[in-house]
């Protein structure tokens, strides 16, 4: 049974080396496409059943899918980064790889309805996952604390969203950053999107 195949927005030397590597492979027909409007019109016109998106292009992804009901999404990412598979799932993709060797075998897994993911960083995934579900000894405020923090908001915000006081927010922080060996905002916010606070947040 064949599989259709749109490689959408990568430069043209890349969807050519891909394009080779699925025909050889029996993977096809595969289509291209040079610009994010191309690709576009590509997925409502030829309805592929799997399209190669760069990490770049997430945002494309909901309406990929809304122009192409029935195909799965498998990211090209550049970021060894389980936060960018995260966000690559949550944005609708079935598939994320690192390397080009990867491209075949992870099109015929999404294909079959399965997901996949750079093996390597995949087991780095589910290991920040359980981390995450093994609890951090914050109690429920210090949780909510820690999300309002992470997004940017000053002791000052925090108290009036949470009705404390500036000095009861400033020690929910100082229990948050102590409990959690951290040392900056920026080890802060990571630790929130490692555990997907802040995706919990917006949702």
């Amino acid at each position: 049974m064949s599989t259709r195949v749109l490689i959408a927005n990568e430069p043209a030397e890349l969807r050519a080396t891909l394009k080779v590597a699925l025909q050889a492979d029996g993977v096809g027909p595969v289509d291209e496409a040079d610009t994010l409007a191309q690709a576009l019109l590509a997925a409502g016109a030829s309805q592929p059943d799997v399209i190669l998106l760069g990490h770049g292009a997430l945002e494309l992804v909901p309406t990929l899918l809304h122009e192409s009901p029935g195909a799965k999404i498998v990211v090209l990412g550049g970021q060894d980064d389980p936060q960018a598979v995260q966000e690559a799932f949550a944005a609708g993709a079935s598939g994320y790889v690192l390397a080009e060797t990867e491209i075949v075998a992870a099109v015929r897994e999404v294909a079959a309805g399965g997901r996949y993911v750079n093996p390597e960083l995949g087991a780095r995934l589910v290991a920040a996952e359980s981390r995450s579900r093994q609890g951090d000894g914050l109690s429920e405020r210090e949780h909510e604390v820690l999300r309002l923090l992470a997004l940017g908001h000053t002791n000052q915000e925090i108290a009036k969203q949470l009705v404390i006081s500036v000095r009861t927010a400033e020690t929910h922080r100082a229990h948050i950053m102590q409990k959690l060996d951290l040392s900056s905002r920026a080890e802060l916010v990571r630790y929130a999107l490692d555990r997907g606070l802040l995706q919990t947040e917006a949702q």
